[in-house]
């Protein structure tokens, strides 16, 4: 598969603004009512819920039951962390406090609100990382001055929140992107098809914006067209994709740009196959970055292109942060993946 990495230009000031909110947010984490004389209490190290005189406790919040994507988020994101603290505090932590995160909140899908509560009442952590398919809890802990590092897949639930820092800028769904133009434009297609959920608005603006981003790029990337766009799709392609790859195959189409989870991924591309066309049409995966999944499917997604939002691990990682990643992550014993990255990212920032 191709790796496509967007290009750097926005990324320190945003670090920038994003450490001086986070003096802001600590600040606002902190409370009178929780200051002691020592400082040794996990909910009350000057007055700093989770900060010791020798710790700084975080919570990671995110799902692992009921994940309909069938793929490993919270555990995962929770390596990522871990692993990245396991190398801070091989270089004595952080002032002198060891970073430890001190619980993983399964959200179960559905219980992101009630799980961040739980934790913002238990008041015993510094700060929050979260990576959920539904963030409900997110303008809680925002509200409650808990900084929250998360995996920035739900825009809407950040958007506003000085509180909360992603692995990523916060992105606009429904903006037009240069990125799949140009993608459109390395593969050579000359007729685009856009795909999204039905049942999740993200999935369906990101179908839209896909389209008007051909569109608006067309002249400049050879003329390619939109043919076909569909962005009201089951979630998880229960009653298979057969009809619409059909119609996509009537019109002409040589490249699909499909928000959707990799396993529907899979679903759309065994459904090419099935009908002779796998190999004329390429796809542009924006959630398979996930080396065991691509394997497992053999040559299934051979030319197609990926997504990814952070140095691939198969660059050269003799120096730098992947290096470190990849060394650590090593040490630990737990597999490179992107949920993984995704904890690191978060966790550096924190």
């Amino acid at each position: 598969m191709s790796h496509q990495r967007p290009k750097p230009g926005l990324r320190r000031p945003l670090l920038l603004v994003a450490a001086f909110a986070l003096v802001l947010a600590a600040c606002s984490n902190s409370g009178d009512k929780n200051k002691t004389a020592s400082g040794s209490n996990s909910s009350g190290g000057n007055g700093r819920p989770g900060v010791t005189d020798t710790e700084i406790r975080f919570a990671a919040l995110g799902t692992n039951s009921n994940n309909p994507l069938g793929t490993c988020v919270l555990d995962c994101f929770a390596n990522g962390i871990q692993a990245y603290f396991d190398f801070r505090n091989s270089e004595g932590g952080v002032n002198g406090h060891k970073l430890v995160l001190s619980k993983k909140v399964d959200d179960e899908l559905g219980m992101n609100q009630a799980k961040a509560l739980e934790i913002i009442s238990a008041n015993d952590t510094f700060a929050t990382f979260s990576a959920t398919q539904l963030a409900s809890g997110w303008g809680d802990l925002a509200k409650a001055g808990v900084p929250t590092y998360v995996w920035a897949i739900n825009p809407a639930q950040a958007t506003g929140h000085p509180e909360i820092f992603g692995n990523s800028a916060t992105v606009c769904i429904n903006c037009t992107s240069r990125a799949v133009p140009y993608t459109a434009k390395l593969a050579g297609a000359k007729k685009v098809a856009s795909l999204g959920y039905g049942i999740s608005e993200n999935s369906k603006q990101c179908a839209q914006s896909n389209a008007e981003a051909i569109k608006k790029y067309s002249a400049n990337i050879g003329g390619a067209t939109v043919a076909y766009v569909n962005d009201a799709l089951a979630f998880g392609l229960p009653n298979g994709i057969g009809p619409e790859v059909t119609a996509m195959k009537n019109a002409g189409v040589d490249m699909i740009f499909a928000c959707i989870d990799l396993n529907g991924m899979k679903t759309l591309a065994q459904e090419l196959q099935r009908q002779g066309v796998r190999n004329s049409i390429k796809m542009y995966h924006p959630n398979t970055y996930d080396q065991a999944f691509v394997k497992a499917a053999g040559t299934l997604f051979d030319g197609d292109y990926v997504g990814v939002g952070f140095r691939p691990f198969e660059a050269d990682a003799t120096v730098g942060a992947l290096k470190s990643y990849q060394e650590w992550m090593g040490k630990a014993n737990k597999p490179l993946t992107e949920l993984a990255m995704d904890g690191w990212i978060n966790a550096d920032e924190a």
